[in-house]
């Protein structure tokens, strides 16, 4: 029997579906709110199905007042660093008009308990690493900004209206579900693990690394990558932290390791056997050099730590994910569950 019912929006995507999965086999119902810009029906299994935008502001309250959710878990966002830099007005319409929709959607159906996914970008170029919660913010892209812009309108929302957030800050997401269900699955495919894979498997024909002059061992961008489902299981454990001691708070998601560009490639490379093609090309602008976390705040706090989000773990999830992918992308069918 399910327990509460808690709106999930983006919950068709690669992080939200995999969090209603979590959220499900802890004993919550996930009402999966997407538009399907960039998620997948096929992705929701858990629960029932809205789609929608969030600028839909009729059909949200219809979703609100229709399964009183006890708590939001706010995924829907665009998430490319690049594209945001060449499409700024499409980041702060579907993030920050987005998200603003949202809270007062929550405010005006009484709902008090937010878990919102930030990310690390909001930290800019760090001046030290590992990065803690209380490093200044400073972002240099515009997703970024965006994200840092959502964390400012919480704040005020919990000061006009008592909104409380639990702010996940996390690094790279990498990695498929452990039952290969589900997993990253994008058009085009930008992340790099994915884009190594995509390149093994001949998907693409070649794996373009930007940047060899960074400050790192090798030259390329150090990032601290975590699995999915790590993630997911943290999301899980800040709605029940936040539910429980009704306070906002702001945490890191990371493994506290950073491993640079190259060293991806040459374990992707390691582990199916062969060399792949690779081409060198400038740093981008609006990328810093090293995002690694500090995750000491959600192991104290949440008692979370990552069980599986060393490199052979998110390298032989993502690939056998990939695989099913590049053997069965005509026979993955948009099929509405639960469609509401």
């Amino acid at each position: 029997m399910f327990m509460d019912a808690i709106l999930v929006t983006g919950g068709a995507g690669y992080i939200g579906s995999q969090v209603c999965k979590t959220l499900a086999k802890a004993g919550y119902l996930p009402i999966a709110y997407d538009n399907l810009s960039t998620g997948h029906a096929y992705a929701v299994k858990w629960g029932p199905f809205v789609q929608a935008d969030l600028s839909e502001k009729e059909k949200l309250n219809e979703t609100f007042q229709k399964f009183q959710p006890k708590a939001v878990l706010h995924f829907a966002a665009s998430a490319l660093v690049i594209e945001s830099m060449a499409d700024p007005a499409k980041y702060y319409r579907n993030n920050v008009a987005g998200s603003l929709s949202l809270l007062e959607a929550m405010h005006a159906n009484k709902v008090p308990h937010l878990v919102f996914s930030s990310t690390c970008a909001v930290y800019g170029q760090p001046k030290s690493v590992p990065l803690t919660e209380s490093h200044p913010l400073g972002p240099i892209n515009p997703y970024g900004r965006s994200k840092w812009m959502v964390e400012q309108m919480i704040a005020d929302f919990e000061a006009a209206h008592g909104i409380k957030a639990a702010i996940l800050r996390y690094f790279n997401i990498a990695g498929a579900d452990l039952d290969t269900e589900i997993g990253e699955n994008h058009d085009p495919e930008t992340h790099l693990i994915p884009s190594v894979i995509q390149a093994a498997l001949g998907v693409k024909k070649e794996i373009v690394v930007y940047g060899t002059d960074f400050p790192s061992r090798d030259g390329s961008a150090v990032r601290d990558y975590i699995h999915v489902q790590d993630l997911a299981d943290a999301h899980v454990s800040a709605l029940k932290w936040l539910l429980s001691n009704n306070q906002s708070v702001q945490i890191n998601l990371g493994t506290g390791t950073g491993h640079s560009v190259l060293e991806i490639v040459e374990a992707v490379q390691t582990f199916c056997g062969k060399p792949l093609p690779v081409r060198l090309e400038r740093s981008r602008p609006g990328e810093p050099s090293n995002l690694t976390a500090d995750n000491s705040k959600a192991k104290e706090l949440l008692g979370w730590s990552p069980k599986r989000s060393d490199l052979p773990t998110l390298i032989e999830s993502a690939w056998k994910w990939h695989q099913l992918l590049s053997e069965n992308a005509p026979l993955l069918k948009s099929t509405l569950i639960n469609r509401c």
